[in-house]
């Protein structure tokens, strides 16, 4: 039986000079009465850096590793990216888990670092991945590259045929949480829970309320009681040993979706047919084959522990999940044949303090071997991912991603950016105006204020034309109530991916923090009652009396840079707005108590009056039209920068205030008049203008 006292504890890998061979060796060393020391010797120029603490807690390697270790610690992440997500997949899994089980020491659980991790930003948390049934610690092979540029990433591994009971498994977790909190005690710490090591992470978390937690549950079992699994305990005790080969097979279409597992990788703007061919092979080449894999992964006596491990650590985890303080994010499956998972969500989010939930319809047990997206994009667009005891805007984003682009641009708005086209115009100092956004700054910090077009169609065709034109990620200021988290049933969806590409909660603070970053932020003055305006009001700027923003601005040498769009009138047809909406009995009665509740719980322009103080919040009535084209034109930037006036006198504050103001209208007067001009407004003149021309050729517009 293994001391369940002993604990390895690897620290990050990092990557040392490819053209040349390490020439040393390091050393690593188990605690507790069975000490044997072991030679880790470096692969293909890879090393893992081993960090073993004694009982004490000291360091047994010399500070030499943890110094090369430090000055290979980048700084901060560049805007798109490679995440690496989509590289690998679930073949990669089975690989890295029979090397790891390769030879079998007999040893305890322990801890590692994948060497695919590399080396994360300065001040990066740690994240612990508690594994589920297979317990190799390899399920975040997919994620790999992604976290390690985030976390100092260790992954638990139980061997196959290690017998710790689930006191014993988190005495482990425990010991590192422990001394990882001593040695950063102002870092919070991710416990990455998959089925079983949700349960393992949650009974930890109750007996650890003082440390700063944060727990990613992936299909937790905490719902054992429930599963599918169960009936099967006592089946699985009477297969015979030489017919236990065919128990994975049987296993594999409850624990995942095989389809879903082979997909990761294969890009799906793909022609159907060929996709569909790609996708059969590699089914019938890579994944069935793979799955006998399953036996030595978990071999027959090693399943029949795990199940009784199971039960014992949900029944733990029950009876004490009223104690976790920690804050919590439940990813539950919604084809999950293993764990009623979409049902234990909910459950979950009433009865935990702080749980945040989100659903994946499509997926099934093993959701981070399948086909979705990259759980380190789920962290960053529920606004988990911070270095500190509390998220900051600004020093805990990470942009996104070449691959979060990529998703984002094709799956999410591929319909919508292809329809309308945009066409984007600027002013220079001179007052040319000129196509793209040279007119622009490119050094910030830049306030971009404008008109807010219906629904805020607008949004996702800048940010594109600002990250690809200027290579600049703008911060939206968003509406706070798209960050309420009282849905147990959220998909993760696109108010999500709006926090992905930078959106914040539009507040003082948030915007001064922003803008001493030098950041080019957006706002829009005129808010949810410009963007649900009602009929006949298109077009019409809805903007406050005062001109805060203009002073915050000044206060930080900011260019205020205003524009206009149009084409909201070309997509679509506003049939029913908010006064016809209140005339149906029990839409009027959940309009107003949502309304109310949002502006009660965000104190919304409580220090406004009139139009832009009545934000009412509703889905309006749209009717789609043959889509024809957005445009946009950025005026004349504002400069604030050595205006001190601009601080103290309110009177000049208003006058560029007014200034800003009216450039906007003027542009939306000039974009209006303009686009009578373009012959390729409609989008089936650009179909044919496309059909005969090469793809890379932008369509082109009206001249300025």
């Amino acid at each position: 039986m293994a001391t369940t006292s002993s604990s390895l504890l690897l620290w990050p890998s990092f990557r040392l000079n490819c053209n040349r061979k390490p020439n040393f060796k390091a050393r690593a060393q188990i605690s507790g009465e069975s000490r044997k020391a072991t030679s880790v010797k470096p692969v293909n120029g890879l090393v893992s850096a081993f960090s073993v603490k004694n009982p004490k807690g000291n360091d047994i390697l010399g500070n030499e590793v943890n110094q090369k270790v430090k000055s290979l610690v980048s700084d901060e992440i560049e805007l798109l990216w490679d995440d690496g997500y989509g590289s690998k997949s679930v073949k990669d899994y089975f690989a890295a888990a029979k090397e790891i089980l390769k030879k079998p020491d007999g040893g305890a659980p322990r801890w590692f670092s994948p060497v695919g991790c590399g080396q994360p930003v300065r001040d990066a948390p740690t994240l612990l991945f508690l594994p589920g049934l297979d317990g190799t610690g390899m399920g975040l092979v997919p994620h790999e590259k992604a976290l390690g540029k985030a976390f100092h990433v260790w992954c638990l591994h139980i061997p196959v045929h290690d017998r710790t009971p689930f006191e014993g498994l988190m005495k482990i977790v425990e010991d590192v949480l422990r001394q990882e909190h001593a040695t950063r005690p102002n870092k919070p710490i991710y416990l990455v829970g998959d089925s079983f090591g949700g349960c393992l992470a949650l009974a930890v978390a109750a007996r650890n309320r003082s440390l700063d937690l944060v727990l990613i549950l992936v299909n937790p079992a905490t719902s054992f009681e429930k599963s599918q699994l169960q009936p099967l305990l006592p089946i699985l005790e009477m297969v015979p040993e030489e017919l236990h080969f065919t128990v994975p097979y049987a296993l594999s279409f409850i624990m995942g979706d095989p389809i879903k597992m082979t997909t990761i990788g294969i890009d799906n703007q793909l022609p159907a047919g060929i996709k569909m061919k790609k996708l059969r092979e590699k089914l019938t080449n890579s994944m069935l084959p793979l799955l006998s894999d399953l036996s030595e992964i978990i071999p027959r006596e090693t399943l029949l522990w795990k199940l009784k491990l199971l039960r014992c650590g949900a029944a733990y985890a029950n009876s004490r999940i009223h104690a976790v303080e920690a804050e919590v994010l439940v990813l539950a499956s919604g084809k999950d044949r293993m764990l009623p998972s979409q049902e234990e969500s909910k459950r979950l989010h009433g009865v935990l303090k702080n749980c945040t939930v989100r659903i994946f319809k499509e997926n099934g047990h093993t959701l981070l071997l399948e086909d979705s997206i990259s759980l380190l994009t789920v962290i960053k667009g529920t606004c988990k991912y911070r270095r500190s005891w509390r998220y900051d805007c600004v020093s805990d984003f990470l942009p996104p991603s070449q691959g979060e682009l990529d998703y984002a641009l094709q799956e999410l708005l591929g319909f919508l950016r292809n329809a309308v086209s945009s066409v984007f115009l600027s002013t220079m100092e001179d007052g040319r105006i000129v196509k793209g956004l040279a007119g622009v700054p490119d050094e910030g910090p830049v306030l971009l204020v404008g008109y807010h077009m219906l629904m805020g169609l607008e949004l996702c065709p800048l940010s594109e034309a600002f990250i690809k034109e200027k290579n600049i990620l703008f911060r939206g200021m968003a509406h706070p109530v798209l960050y309420s988290e009282n849905d147990s049933e959220k998909d993760f969806g696109y108010v999500d991916w709006i926090k992905v590409f930078g959106a914040y909660p539009v507040t003082a603070t948030n915007l001064f923090k922003l803008l001493a970053s030098k950041a080019h932020v957006l706002l829009y003055p005129g808010g949810a009652r410009e963007a649900l305006h009602n009929r006949g009001e298109q077009y019409k700027l809805i903007w406050p009396d005062q001109q805060e923003f203009v002073r915050m601005a000044a206060k930080f040498g900011a260019t205020i840079v205003p524009f206009g769009t149009v084409g909201e009138d070309d997509i679509a047809e506003l049939v029913l707005d908010y006064n016809d909406l209140m005339k149906i009995p029990i839409l009027n009665d959940y309009i107003s108590d949502v309304s109310r509740d949002a502006k009660q719980q965000f104190k919304l322009r409580e220090e406004s009056s009139g139009e832009v103080a009545n934000q009412q919040l509703y889905v309006p009535g749209l009717l789609p039209k043959v889509p024809g084209r957005f445009y946009y034109l950025f005026g004349k930037p504002i400069q604030t920068n050595g205006r001190p006036e601009l601080l103290k006198d309110k009177e000049a504050a208003n006058r560029v205030y007014l200034e800003a103001k009216e450039d906007v209208e003027k542009s939306i007067a000039y974009l209006l008049k303009k686009r009578e001009e373009d012959p390729y407004r409609s989008v089936l003149d650009r179909l044919s203008y496309s059909l005969t021309h090469l793809p890379e050729n932008d369509v082109p517009s009206f001249k300025p």
